[in-house]
C-alpha cells in the first residue's frame, strides 16, 4: 500500500517507537513508574518526561511552557475555554473543527473571511469586545500558510490573545509568535494520544477540568511517560531532520505537480506547505476513485470530516461550489514517502479518473 494521507496522521518514527517501548517497561525493566510518585521509579519517569518536554519545546518559541495534553483538540479547548475574561473569539473560516466547534459552543464567535487561496488577511475589521483571535498556521486541508506574525501583532493591538493551531506546522516550519500554540505528536511522526499546549509566560489561563493539579495546575491527570517519550523522540528527530525533510518534500511536490498538471489546485501554490496537494477534477466521483485506487491511501477531505457527506467547509470558504468541493482529493506526503510511490500513485489515480471519462 502507498500512504499519502500525512495530514490525517504520519507514520510513527522508529526512534519514537523505541523510546515508547523503553518507557512501557519493554523489554522487562523498571522504567514504567508513575511520574507523580515520590519513589525512585516515579522520579525516573518524571525525569524522562522533563527530558521529552525540552525536546518538544525546542521547536516552539522561547519564553513559554509546554503543557502536555491528550492531543491538539484538548489543547485548543484548554486555550479557548481557559481564558479568564469574557468576550468574543474571532477565528478564520477555515479553522479545524477543534477550534470552530469550541468557539461556537462558547457562544461568542466571529468568523474571519479568507480569500480564494485560503489566506486570512489581517486588514479585515474586528468586533468590539474581542478577547482572542484564533488563526491556524498551516491549514490541514489545503496547506495554506497564514500571516501569523501579522495576526499576532493585530491581536496585541486589539488587547486580545492570539491562539494558533500549529498542528500541521510543528516540526516542518518555524512556529509563529503567539500567546498559545496547540500541537499534536502524531502529525510529526510521534504517537497518537498525546499533544501539548505551549503557553507564553505571563498568559493567564485557568484549568477547564479538575483533578490532581498536574501540569502546572492546568491539566489534571496522570501523564503517560511512554507517549511523552515518543513525542519527545519525534520532536528531537524533526529538529535534526527539518532541512532534509523540507528538501525531500519539495522534490516530491515538484514531481507530483508535474504528474497532476491537468488537475486544478485548491489553495495557494506559493503560500503553502508543499507536503499538501489538494486538487480537483470537475465531474470526478471521488468515492469511486477511492475504491478503484484502494491500494493508495489518500483523503477526500480532512480526516475529521470524512464520511459526513458534507462538502468541506474549507473548500466552500475559498469559493468552491458543493460539486467542486466533492470533486476534490487531498494527497499528503513527507519523510517516509518515496518518489517511486508518488509516481505509482499518480499513475493509478490518473488511470482511474480516465476510466470515469474525466
Amino acid at each position: 500500500m502507498i500512504y499519502l494521507d500525512y495530514q490525517a496522521t504520519t507514520p510513527l518514527a522508529p526512534e519514537a517507537r523505541d523510546a515508547m517501548l523503553r518507557r512501557l517497561g519493554v523489554p522487562e525493566s523498571d522504567t514504567f513508574g508513575n511520574p507523580h510518585s515520590a519513589h525512585r521509579m516515579g522520579r525516573m519517569a518524571a525525569a524522562a518526561i522533563e527530558a521529552a518536554r525540552e525536546h518538544v519545546a525546542a521547536l516552539l518559541p522561547a519564553g513559554g511552557k509546554v503543557i502536555f495534553t491528550g492531543g491538539a483538540t484538548e489543547a485548543l479547548n484548554l486555550a479557548l475555554r481557559g481564558g479568564q475574561e469574557e468576550g468574543i473569539i474571532a477565528y478564520s473560516a477555515i479553522e479545524h473543527a477543534a477550534v470552530e466547534d469550541t468557539v461556537k459552543a462558547a457562544g461568542r464567535g466571529y468568523a474571519l473571511s479568507v480569500d480564494s487561496e485560503g489566506v486570512c488577511h489581517v486588514d479585515q475589521p474586528l468586533p468590539d469586545g474581542i478577547r482572542a483571535i484564533a488563526v491556524m498556521q498551516v491549514n490541514n486541508e489545503i496547506g495554506t500558510i497564514q500571516p501569523c506574525a501579522d495576526w499576532y501583532d493585530r491581536a496585541k493591538q486589539a488587547g486580545a490573545l492570539y491562539v494558533c493551531d500549529g498542528v500541521q506546522a510543528y516540526g516542518k516550519v518555524p512556529l509563529a509568535e503567539a500567546d498559545m500554540i496547540a500541537i499534536s505528536a502524531h502529525k510529526c511522526h510521534g504517537p497518537k494520544g498525546i499533544g501539548a499546549l505551549w503557553v507564553r509566560d505571563g498568559t493567564k489561563l485557568s484549568e477547564v477540568q479538575t483533578g490532581g493539579g498536574q501540569e502546572s495546575g492546568l491539566r489534571s491527570g496522570t501523564l503517560s511517560p511512554a507517549l511523552i517519550a515518543g513525542f519527545g523522540a519525534a520532536a528531537k528527530l524533526a529538529k535534526e531532520l527539518r532541512e532534509e525533510d523540507a528538501a525531500h518534500v519539495e522534490t516530491l511536490w515538484r514531481r507530483a505537480r508535474d504528474l497532476f498538471s491537468d488537475w486544478t489546485l485548491n489553495g495557494s501554490e506559493s503560500q503553502r506547505w508543499h507536503g499538501n496537494l489538494n486538487i480537483r477534477r470537475d465531474g470526478l466521483d471521488v468515492a469511486r476513485l477511492m475504491i478503484d485506487c484502494r491500494n493508495v491511501m489518500f483523503s477526500a477531505g480532512s480526516a475529521c470530516a470524512s464520511g459526513s457527506g458534507r462538502p468541506s467547509h474549507v473548500l466552500k470558504a475559498i469559493g468552491l461550489s458543493d460539486a467542486q468541493a466533492k470533486n476534490s482529493i487531498r494527497l499528503g506526503f513527507g519523510r517516509y514517502t518515496t518518489l517511486d510511490q508518488i509516481e505509482e500513485a499518480a499513475q493509478a489515480i490518473n488511470a482511474a479518473a480516465r476510466e470515469q471519462g474525466i
